[in-house]
């Protein structure tokens, strides 16, 4: 049966190759069945991929004048965790409506946000709106049609089940305050997701609400990285420099957010249509326990994503367990003991060199290489005495960009329910609050004075945070 899939094509000189009539974007376009193109003579180089469940398949071929060269690909699997209850989708689609389908279809990914309105731009204003948010491609795929961004001075935050469009567009680079429109949004019941962890407003948004934080995000590239932080909080290179030095900056923040004990579940976006990416390069596997195809909802994939029974992935697939448990378990600390966790897995895919790692109330206390294919292993034991919370994570050894899998947290509660709050964590933030205040420039007294409330009320979250924190 022909499958949708992601064809990179290029010819003499490296050239890369464009199919008429069909979806593009940068360096690939989307197909489905059978393709005949007329080309010139010279070598072509192909790679067809189908998601990260098959193995991507390479040809090179030469074309002399006049001749024809037929390629019949065969994509194989080397996964396949929808078996097993893994159901896959990204937040962050900036393609054409009408492409939606065959690119969700092309990716594998079961379920694709559509970001169709934004700032300056509402295609729907004097439009009927679609008599449904969703639908099904015909590769039985989910495709939402209503995701928006507000993305300006303070960063991005994506909204998605909303019947309309929040009224973004009047909005100027810094008022009013994008936590107005957050609110407005949780108002109508929106799942409300911060694009990039170290965007400058993060603490602010962090302090009103949300559901889910950019892990696996769209500065992570399928041949190369955006290597600073755009417009965001910049991270110290001596910490991190080079290549995985971002990817490695959005992991630390995010170990924050969760000793400052907060509950944000990770999500991954591509921004296809904006940055390089194929659509599905970044996504979020959620574990829903369906295995037919045909059964698979997106009310089912959003509730695990939002509760965190989930991983994100640019690459290897990490199926993660800790005691049995998957992704978003909570465990409780013995009276008077250590509790101890087995930490078990395996890692699939095409990333020949990667390490796994065992991040621990924001310390890595297992590191040790793993090999994709290599089967159900048992990886470690964590010992625990104090409230707190893991993770699981693997990394690909790659000199060109960041590729890594990621559980969301695992939770640990002491024996009458408390949990951990770091005042380190909390401070951290505070201090990032203040050298956002100082960056605002707005002339308008009133305004400057409706933001700077903002400030103050994110500011005294964190305060009261601090108050109750329970570790260092």
């Amino acid at each position: 049966m022909p499958a949708a899939s992601h064809v990179y094509l290029r010819g003499p000189g490296e050239e890369v190759v464009r199919a008429p009539g069909l979806p593009f974007w940068r360096d690939h376009f989307a197909m489905l069945g059978r393709l005949e193109l007329s080309l010139a003579a010279g070598s072509y180089s192909l790679q067809v991929e189908h998601g990260p469940e098959f193995r991507p398949e390479a040809r090179r071929a030469s074309i002399a004048a006049g001749k024809r060269v037929e390629l019949n690909i065969e994509l194989r699997r080397w996964a396949d965790v929808s078996s097993e209850g893994w159901i896959s989708g990204e937040t962050h689609v900036h393609r054409p409506v009408g492409e939606l389908d065959l690119l969700a279809d092309a990716a594998d990914l079961d379920v694709a946000q559509g970001i169709t309105w934004w700032n300056r731009q509402n295609p729907w204003a004097g439009q009927p709106l679609p008599a449904a948010l969703q639908h099904r491609t015909p590769g039985g795929r989910v495709v939402q049609v209503m995701g928006g961004e507000d993305e300006r001075e303070g960063g991005a935050l994506l909204f998605f089940d909303l019947p309309r469009p929040l009224a973004i567009q009047e909005a100027t680079r810094e008022y009013p305050s994008p936590s107005r429109f957050l609110r407005e949004a949780r108002r109508g019941g929106a799942w409300i997701d911060i694009e990039k962890p170290f965007w400058w407003d993060v603490p602010l948004w962090l302090a009103a609400g949300v559901d889910t934080i950019g892990l696996a995000h769209n500065h992570m590239h399928r041949a190369g990285v955006y290597e600073g932080e755009a417009w965001g909080r910049p991270r110290p290179l001596d910490r991190f420099p080079g290549v995985s030095g971002n990817g490695e900056y959005t992991q630390e923040i995010y170990a924050r957010i969760l000793e400052a004990g907060l509950t944000v579940a990770p999500s991954a976006g591509s921004a296809s249509g904006v940055l390089p990416n194929p659509v599905g390069y970044n996504r979020v596997y959620a574990h829903t326990g369906v295995r037919a195809a045909a059964d698979r909802s997106y009310q089912a994939w959003r509730e695990a994503v939002l509760a965190g029974r989930s991983f994100v992935t640019n690459g290897p697939l990490l199926l993660a367990r800790a005691a049995g448990g998957l992704p978003g378990a909570r465990f409780r600390l013995p009276s008077g003991g250590e509790l101890r966790i087995p930490i078990s897995g395996k890692v699939l895919g095409g990333d020949p060199r990667l390490k796994l790692e065992i991040v621990h109330n924001g310390r890595v206390v297992h590191s040790a290489p793993v090999k994709a294919g290599d089967g159900e292993r048992t990886w470690y034991e964590l010992r625990a005495r104090e409230p707190g919370w893991f993770l699981i994570r693997t990394v690909a050894e790659n000199s060109r960009t960041y590729r890594f899998a990621s559980t969301a947290p695992f939770r640990i509660s002491g024996k009458d329910g408390e949990s951990r709050a770091s005042r380190a964590a909390c401070r951290y933030f505070l201090e990032w609050i203040e050298e956002r205040r100082a960056r605002v420039r707005l002339d308008d007294p009133l305004q400057k004075s409706q933001l700077m409330g903002e400030f103050d009320a994110a500011a005294a979250f964190w305060r009261r945070r601090l108050d109750l924190a329970t570790a260092d």
